[in-house]
């Protein structure tokens, strides 16, 4: 598969990645409805056998599920693809989902993150749409 190093970083990704929208599941207000976590295990699974070295995720995609169904699909890979996932949404104990970017707030979804990740490190955050501005 082709690949092509992003931006400045040393990251080079295959020109196909993997996104995980769906893979959240059900339960929150944006859902693609019903999902079977061992096909979303599995199509993970090839999706990495196939050539496709990076994965889309986002703490917000079935408020924290997709995360923890990507943790599982790559739990004791020795060369687990590149990690890609979002900060800056949150959700309230009803499932409503609103904007925070504050300095405390992203902290605590990062270790939010890895824990349903299972990893020690996520290769890349992005946050928000808009400017972040600095929490001191």
């Amino acid at each position: 598969m082709e690949s092509r190093k992003l931006g400045l970083s040393d990251l080079n990704l295959s020109v196909i990645g993997l996104g995980t929208w769906a893979q959240g599941g059900t339960g929150w207000k944006f859902s693609w409805g019903p999902q079977d976590d061992t096909e979303s295990i599995a199509a993970i699974h090839k999706a990495i056998d196939s050539g496709i070295n990076w994965i889309d995720t986002a703490a917000v995609y079935g408020l924290g599920h997709a995360e923890v169904i990507v943790g599982k699909a790559l739990k004791g890979m020795s060369n687990r693809p590149i990690i890609a996932t979002k900060c800056a949404r949150n959700w309230d104990s009803k499932g409503n989902i609103v904007k925070i970017q504050t300095k405390e707030s992203i902290k605590k979804e990062v270790e939010n993150s890895l824990k349903r990740l299972q990893v020690d490190v996520i290769d890349l955050l992005s946050g928000a749409l808009g400017r972040a501005r600095r929490a001191d």
